[in-house]
């Protein structure tokens, strides 16, 4: 052999042989590895964790729990341009090869070898689900070996299709999301069926990093990468020049929280957590169950709309409290930036009330840096409520001025305002009567900054809206709405009130003399509650409440209890004013409908007993209808007749503000909703003079009722038989609104003389009726 073939033909055998002996080494580790791989059984009985997850009764998601948030979706239901946007991203060749791409891993290692380092990976779709499923992701020669190997077995077992579903379930998108589902709901908050071109893009390019190429967390890069993702959707003809034109064009609306969902329920998603973890233990973060609560989304909405608005206007009555802090901004350019955002982490936002930094202050201009980099500008009506700081005689920790720490929000017309978090804090239930069922419930201002549900967790003291239930019992002792008592200065002895002599006063100061029961109600007069407690007695009363589902022990026989001095929930109120709507049932208000299993299957279903069943009746019908007409008085002409401007006719219920102004309450019903409203502070104390029940709790019941009344018809309670109509004076001794008719308990009549016949209508009260000293 001449010399020179002799020089090529030695390093080729060379090679060759060197390439043999790899091949057979190959072939050795594959007969022996093979037999030793796991059995895909995890994969063809695919079984994730699957979180909780909770909803509204109408179908709509408000809260997920689970170290892993997952949504399973089917092949089919996949769309066809993410399944093209990941195919172009991770695996173009993936229904040509048989689980390794060759090509894919000669094309990477060209590109490696020329480029002077590693860059390119060659894991195909196949090879990912090997990875996912049984390997660490530890960068070694045997774990690749295995994974090649693992995706043989995976393709020779399961179909393309099959393995692609695997894949779209299974692999991370960053956010605690696993799938593709879960990340376009966490991502974009809509249902992976809804999501446009560019979005697809965006989601597709997660796999290859989902730390750095997240959306929230590195919006530029993760920008970039979708961008890559829609030109190679394009190269292989997924998309059209149009197509990638406008998806390349396409702002994307990111949620920035990923706890946020479309219905604000977060106390109802908590109160749903804690029944289905009593019942399942750890399992239910992890089986996929799913609690359908009696929620309703609309009023719901109209519920939360309505308490944050009424807080906020609470807290606009008393004045801005200054700059929450300050922030040196001494820097400039990048450094400047940095620092804002540094300043912002740790404020918190809420909803749609943000945290921002001012960069420059004026009496007529406020501009400010929000988180994410955007400035903002205040101007006019929106600066009117933060306007006193601004002045440079304010005081100096409080004063407006560059690097103050403060919140905006936009208006309905979208302009910046300067507001504040508000310290003063709220509740409110809304329930069907008849059954229990909660149709809305809000526990406080903001469940990120407060968790604590003041619905069903803040013993507060009732005040007048506790006094029906005292009306109520006087009822069965006798009284009607016509009797007559005495609105009068009263001095009521320490063993009487537990503790210390005790002068009771009306919440306006006036004493208007003799009235009707009814008025006394309407006009929510201490005195009149306190005098018709001394007449049936502290004891009777006490255990007459407990009728309602109010505890004994928290309300003692004192004649404080008649202006609301024990403690209750607003839980409580709810039970307690749905037995005057629904006609004298006691229900049990209940928030959880059913708990399904991830198949659909039910695992526990409420039973409620309705109203009409008469063994839940904890009260007469006539004493229902009467406590109810009394209560329509307080809204038509008493202390609630700001509900006059939902222009209906069928609503009641009863102000309540405690001593000192501390609590205000509204609590009132519509037959077919009973709604209670509250607003204090966690930490007891003045709410402000002037801030009653009628005033400060009240406008959050309305901002409710008017959206959930809406298109629904007036109805009023039927008169129930054993009731008789009387005559009453007109403007007897001081009353001036005693004039007309008036129901009463057909016994509370005396019997007449023997033999005679009544001309008319009785004439009521008769003098034994009177009430007063």
């Amino acid at each position: 052999m001449p010399t020179a073939l002799r020089w090529i033909a030695y390093p080729v055998l060379f090679l060759a042989g060197l390439a043999l002996i790899g091949i057979a080494l190959l072939a050795i580790i594959v007969v022996l590895a093979y037999p030793q791989l796991p059995s895909l059984e995890v994969l063809t009985d695919y079984q994730p964790k699957i979180p909780l997850r909770v909803y509204t009764a109408d179908g709509h998601l408000i809260g997920e729990f689970g170290e892993e948030r997952r949504a399973l979706v089917r092949f089919q239901d996949v769309p066809d341009i993410m399944k093209q946007a990941i195919l172009a991203a991770e695996d173009e060749r993936f229904y040509q090869h048989p689980g390794v791409d060759t090509i894919g891993v000669l094309r990477a290692a060209y590109a490696n070898f020329t480029s002077g380092g590693k860059r390119q990976g060659a894991s195909t779709i196949t090879m990912q689900v090997a990875r996912n499923f049984f390997l660490s992701s530890e960068k070694t020669l045997s774990r690749k070996v295995y994974e090649a190997l693992l995706a043989f077995k995976i393709e020779s077992n399961l179909s393309k299709d099959e393995i692609f579903e695997l894949y779209i379930n299974q692999i991370y998108l960053g956010q605690r999301a696993y799938g593709f589902a879960a990340a376009s709901q966490i991502y974009y908050g809509k249902p992976l069926k809804s999501i446009s071109l560019a979005e697809a893009a965006m989601l597709a390019g997660l796999p290859k990093a989902p730390s750095s190429f997240n959306p929230v967390a590195n919006p530029k890069r993760a920008k970039l990468r979708q961008l890559y993702v829609l030109r190679r959707m394009h190269e292989l003809n997924f998309i059209n020049d149009a197509q990638l034109a406008q998806a390349q064009k396409q702002d994307l609306h990111i949620k920035r929280d990923v706890n946020e969902f479309a219905v604000r329920a977060d106390h109802v998603a908590e109160m749903a957590r804690q029944m289905a973890y009593e019942r399942f233990q750890g399992e239910a973060y992890t089986r996929g169950l799913r609690v359908v609560t009696t929620i309703l989304k609309a009023d719901q909405e109209a519920a939360y709309a309505s308490l944050r608005r009424g807080v906020l206007d609470y807290d606009k009555r008393h004045g801005y409290r200054g700059a929450k802090g300050y922030v040196d901004l001494g820097q400039s350019g990048a450094a400047l930036d940095e620092a804002l955002e540094e300043a912002l982490q740790d404020e918190v936002d809420s909803d749609d009330i943000y945290a921002a930094v001012i960069l420059e202050a004026g009496q007529k201009l406020v501009k400010a840096y929000r988180r994410g980099g955007e400035t903002v500008q205040i101007a006019g009506e929106g600066l009117k409520f933060a306007q006193r700081m601004l002045d440079e005689k304010a005081p100096a920790n409080k004063r407006l001025r560059r690097g103050a720490i403060i919140h905006v929000q936009q208006d309905n017309k979208n302009n910046w305002q300067i507001v504040q978090l508000p310290e003063v804090e709220a509740a409110f239930v809304a329930a069907n009567p008849q059954d229990g069922a909660i149709r809305a419930l809000v526990g406080g201002f903001d469940f990120n900054r407060n968790k604590f549900n003041h619905v069903t967790q803040a013993w507060r003291q009732p005040g007048s809206s506790f006094k029906p239930f005292i009306y109520s019992a006087s009822l069965e002792k006798g009284f009607t709405p016509a009797s007559i008592i005495e609105d009068e200065p009263l001095i009521v002895s320490a063993a009487e009130t537990g503790s210390q002599e005790w002068e009771p006063k009306n919440y306006d100061g006036k004493f208007e003399g003799p009235m009707t029961m009814r008025t006394g109600l309407a006009k929510s007069k201490n005195l009149v509650s306190i005098r018709i407690l001394k007449s049936i007695g502290t004891q009777y009363a006490q255990d007459y409440v407990t009728r309602f589902g109010f505890d004994a022990d928290k309300h003692p026989p004192y004649l404080t209890m008649a202006l609301g001095a024990g403690s209750v929930t607003p839980w409580q109120q709810l039970a307690g004013y749905a037995v005057f709507a629904n006609g004298g049932y006691r229900i049990q208000p209940y928030i959880v409908k059913q708990i399904l299993d991830d198949k659909g299957n039910v695992l526990a279903e409420a039973q409620p007993v309705a109203a009409g069943d008469e063994s839940l009746r904890v009260i007469d019908p006539r004493n229902a209808f009467l406590m109810d007409s009394m209560m329509h008085d307080v809204v038509r002409r008493g202390t609630a007749t700001r509900a006059l401007q939902l222009k209906r006719g069928d609503l009641a219920g009863k102000t309540g503000t405690t001593n000192d102004f501390v609590d205000a309450w509204f609590c009132g019903y519509q037959p077919t909703i009973v709604g209670v409203a509250w607003i204090g502070f966690d930490q007891p104390k003045k709410l402000g003079n002037g801030e009653t029940g009628g005033s400060a709790a009240l406008p959050i019941w309305i901002g409710y009722m008017d959206k959930a009344l809406k298109n629904v018809p007036e109805t009023f309670m039927p008169t129930p038989p054993g009731l008789i109509t009387v005559t009453v004076p007109a403007g007897g001794a001081g009353e001036t609104v005693g004039k007309g008719s008036e129901l009463i308990y057909k016994e509370s009549l005396p019997p007449p003389p023997e033999g005679s016949e009544p001309a008319g209508p009785p004439v009521f009260p008769p003098p034994t009726q009177n009430v007063s000293g």
